[in-house]
């Protein structure tokens, strides 16, 4: 049996000013994909698995309309090569936003299904911060998602996609998609699964999948960072009985619905000045902060040092914040050289809204690994200590303080872009602060700029009732 396997991975902020390219996208081609770790549990007796096109970025702005048309292009050419086939599986994100273009997956999936035809079986898996549509719905026969936020399940999820999708082929039984939106979009922060009321109902998906007629059934929380008509929450389930399925959609969909009340932020969390007022009232270490509304992960620029001029402002001493994407001020210091000093302009260098501070910095690292986008600086302002990063990029594992010579545990204060922590930081906050800092993820989002989103829809709007009802896949009816 033939397999073909591919995908596009990604999430945008629709308040982004910064397009992302194609050399912004990790790219899986050929053999590599089925190489990759990333791809490594594609082994089953009696499948062939036909390597298509995997591209990944790390999240942002929209993505130019070029890259996605070269992406799509390729994905495409590489389909038709390995046809005939008897199954797909596409593991992909869900709030991808093509600059122009509404429904990126939408449009995706749907080329996708023209070339493999009507007759063959295909798998997605998703991220739960993904947005879905009934286009998507009606292209799909298996759909699986994330349950863990943050994220530790991506590998089993795709499994599961997998799997069914393998199942399908030996057994010749194909299952169908059913769908519940719900109206009603949260930023991550306020659902990890790891709290209250996320961590419940969440808890229980396994026990739906238990139910006679029910594969796999998924809570979506959607991408509250997309002004789009199709941004909203829902419950999407794969099921062999379609009255089974539509029972658990609904389901799944009031219980979101009826704790909508109920999300808090996991971390303490405030605004900038307060979250700092504790740090230093703090007695423990590492105090660790995380500067939500420029969180690369999320979809944020990476370039904002509203934290790093706070800092300044307060004569802070102890503190690494890692990091900033800057690459001109990078340049800037790989030709001054380790151990000189120079004035630095940093942040601001992507987004013009972004605020910046002029200092005087020792260059206290370099890291050069060959690609220059790939280049980070450290340096030293005053008391603090800065990474700064050519591209847009997270730090979140201890690894990426340890390529740098640092330990995360060891310093006073510890400032990253995000929102939750990642797994391997949260352990060691002591404590664990969250500011509600300005960008293009602002956790502030009643008062996002909300134009395309169809409404009602909770937070934006209250005063109005819902009643999930669940609809199938066309391609189950």
């Amino acid at each position: 049996m033939r397999i073909a396997v591919g995908g596009i991975h990604t999430e945008c902020s629709t308040y982004s000013p910064v397009l992302m390219a194609a050399e912004d996208f990790r790219v899986l081609r050929g053999e590599d994909l089925l190489r990759s770790d990333y791809f490594g549990f594609l082994s089953a007796q009696g499948i062939s698995h036909f390597p298509l096109l995997h591209a990944r970025a790390v999240p942002g702005g929209p993505v130019s309309r070029p890259a996605y048309d070269a992406f799509k292009t390729e994905l495409l050419e590489r389909l038709k090569a390995a046809l005939p086939l008897d199954g797909l599986y596409l593991a992909m994100h869900g709030a991808i936003k093509v600059d122009g273009m509404d429904d990126a997956e939408g449009d995706w999936i749907t080329a996708a299904r023209a070339v493999i035809g009507a007759d063959c079986p295909l798998a997605v898996s998703y991220d739960l911060h993904g947005n879905v549509s009934q286009r998507i719905i009606d292209q799909v026969d298996i759909f699986s998602a994330y349950r863990t936020a943050p994220h530790i399940d991506t590998r089993e999820t795709m499994v599961r996609a997998w799997s069914m999708l393998v199942e399908t082929l030996r057994s010749g039984k194909r299952p169908g998609v059913a769908w519940a939106p719900v109206p009603l979009l949260l930023p991550g922060e306020r659902t990890s699964t790891e709290d209250e009321p996320a961590a419940s109902l969440y808890r229980v998906l396994p026990e739906f999948d238990r139910r006679p007629g029910i594969l796999d059934a998924n809570l979506m929380v959607g991408y509250v960072w997309a002004d789009e008509p199709r941004a909203t929450a829902c419950a999407v389930v794969t099921g062999s009985d379609k009255a089974a399925a539509s029972k658990a959609a609904e389901e799944i969909a009031a219980n979101y619905w009826h704790q909508r009340d109920n999300f808090r932020f996991g971390s303490l969390t405030g605004s900038l000045a307060d979250m700092l007022d504790i740090a230093e009232r703090a007695t423990t270490a590492p105090v660790i902060l995380a500067d939500s509304g420029d969180n690369p992960t999320g979809g944020g620029v990476g370039d904002r040092a509203d934290v790093l001029v706070a800092l300044l402002e307060r004569g802070w001493r102890d503190a690494l914040i890692a990091g900033i994407a800057d690459r001109p001020a990078v340049d800037a210091c790989f030709a001054t050289g380790a151990g000189r000093t120079l004035a630095l302009r940093i942040g601001g260098s992507l987004d013009p809204s972004s605020p910046s501070a002029e200092v005087e910095a020792k260059v206290v690292h370099l890291n050069d690994p060959g690609p220059v986008a790939e280049r980070q600086a450290v340096v030293q302002v005053g008391g603090i200590v800065v990474v700064l990063s050519a591209r847009r990029r997270p730090y979140h594992n201890i690894e990426d303080f340890a390529l740098l010579g640092f330990d995360p545990k060891t310093v006073r204060l510890l400032v990253v872009k995000s929102g939750y922590l990642s797994p391997e930081l949260a352990p060691i906050a002591n404590p664990n602060l969250m500011a509600l800092t300005n960008g293009v993820v602002n956790q502030d989002i009643e008062k996002l700029e909300s134009l395309r989103r169809q409404r009602p829809i909770f937070p934006f709007d209250r005063d109005f009732e819902f009643h999930p009802s669940a609809s199938l896949s066309a391609r189950w009816t």
